[in-house]
């Protein structure tokens, strides 16, 4: 398993400003010559246009070449990479999961219902990128299951032992247990 490598692209103003050097070398020499060989300059110019791409604050881009992982950018700011180098957008902000209230039997097999609100964010891209199809569809399910599995841990409410830990009493014990119940299963995404 591979894990998450910085790359450090060349900036892009630099190159914006050869770019258009290129084209206006292409429009003055076809224009002063009459050569259409300059022509060439001008598809130069718009090969060279694929390789240029901004990094806002918090989001991410994986870089890919030919399928094979090259790094990634977290930087903010304007950028150029070779044109054949596709780039991929991850964000890297804090996202929110309202899930559906499902009904579910707890440990006595009293059926309840229940939901979760769960806050995740991407934390290696390379995971995110390739480790899962879709990451945050994989939050989702997983979240469900977890959700799931922790009900079928717990009684709903015990009257008769105060001491056991149920999901009405014991929220804080619960909501580490959920919390380190996604953790190991969201690792494999990189969240």
């Amino acid at each position: 398993m591979k894990n998450e490598k910085p790359f450090k692209p060349g900036s892009g103003f630099g190159m914006l400003a050869l770019t258009f050097l290129i084209l206006l070398g292409g429009i003055a020499g076809i224009a002063i010559s009459r050569n259409p060989l300059f022509g060439i300059l001008f598809l130069v110019f718009l090969f060279m246009l694929p390789g240029f791409f901004v990094v806002q604050p918090n989001q991410s881009r994986v870089l890919i070449f030919f399928g094979e992982y090259r790094g990634t950018v977290k930087k903010n700011g304007f950028f150029w990479v070779n044109p054949f180098y596709s780039k991929k957008k991850i964000s890297l902000r804090a996202h929110n999961f309202d899930s559906e209230r499902v009904k579910v039997n707890d440990k006595l097999g009293n059926p309840i219902l229940i939901s979760v609100i769960l806050v995740w964010q991407v934390e290696e891209t390379y995971k995110a990128a390739f480790e899962v199809n879709d990451y945050t569809h994989f939050v989702r399910v997983q979240t469900d299951a977890a959700v799931r599995k922790l009900a079928n841990t717990y009684a709903y409410d015990n009257f008769e032992d105060e001491s056991e830990i149920t999901l009405r009493s014991g929220m804080e014990e619960v909501n580490h247990d959920l919390e380190e119940e996604l953790s190991e299963r969201l690792a494999i995404a990189g969240i």
